[in-house]
């Protein structure tokens, strides 16, 4: 009778442990943070991931890839607690369904052209490179990334200017990056310096953040800055999903100086003083 008591009480002990282990994945679960956000964050939301987790002891799961592939994937009910995207109006989209917060921009981004060492450029030639038929011009998929969006509104200015260029820029542009077929991102490397040593293009036009991430690793690599009248900024939104606590916290912490000096490391204008 004694041994069956001791049985009994064994299996009540196992079974509250169960119930213990249970309830703290539960809670961890709860407390933890899905970002879903631009691949051009990958750098800086990585080490912000890592800043936030030491601070909040809130673990943190990125998905990085094109704004615009993102915010298609949320409108059809994927879920996340953040969504950080490379434009205003990918994460407006998201809160004009009732889906999220407000939007709050955290940070701006620019374009800059990345180009092979075997070309002979400047910021002053740069347009008529870009026009010559004989160099290979790549740049991200207008609607899917923002950044092939900025990249034509680049092409639009210089339209403005010369008659006629805009069309040839859309006629030449290699979209090589961004899309919903195109390959994906090499997880050890940055697509953009491999496409440009690789010969895939002479010019890709991208973030200049993304540029100089390229460099890095490939340090023949050119960065030439576009000119001042046909430069395009990026203003960079977020919006925290459903009532999100977490999410909420970690929105609020890349808005703060922590936050802004890592995004500023990595070549980001930040906030401060805006």
């Amino acid at each position: 009778m004694r041994f069956v008591h001791q049985r009994e009480m064994m299996k009540s002990t196992n079974l509250l442990v169960l119930l213990a282990a249970i309830w703290s994945a539960g809670v961890i679960a709860a407390e933890s943070a899905r970002i879903v956000a631009a691949g051009s964050l990958k750098g800086a939301f990585t080490e912000l991931g890592a800043a936030f987790e030491g601070k909040e002891g809130v673990p943190v799961r990125f998905e990085f890839a094109p704004s615009g592939l993102l915010r298609d994937r949320l409108l059809k009910g994927e879920s996340a607690d953040v969504f950080a995207s490379a434009n205003m109006e990918h994460p407006q989209a998201l809160q004009d369904q009732g889906m999220g917060s407000p939007v709050r921009r955290f940070a701006r981004n620019s374009l800059c052209a990345l180009a092979s060492p075997k070309l002979t450029l400047n910021s002053d030639t740069l347009v008529d490179r870009l026009l010559d038929p004989s160099v290979k011009l790549g740049t991200a998929t207008p609607k899917a990334d923002p950044s092939g969006d900025y990249a034509f509104e680049l092409f639009a200015r210089v339209g403005n200017k010369m008659p006629g260029a805009r069309e040839r820029l859309v006629a030449k542009a290699l979209t090589l990056t961004g899309g919903p077929t195109s390959p994906p991102p090499p997880k050890d490397r940055s697509q953009y310096g491999k496409i440009v040593e690789e010969g895939a293009a002479d010019i890709f036009l991208t973030y200049c953040t993304n540029a100089l991430q390229a460099r890095k690793e490939v340090p023949v690599l050119q960065i030439i800055k576009v000119p001042d009248d046909i430069s395009v900024g990026a203003d960079y939104g977020m919006t925290v999903l459903g009532k999100s606590e977490a999410g909420a916290r970690f929105t609020d912490f890349v808005l703060s100086p922590a936050g802004q000096a890592i995004l500023g490391k990595h070549g980001f204008s930040t906030m401060a003083g805006n």
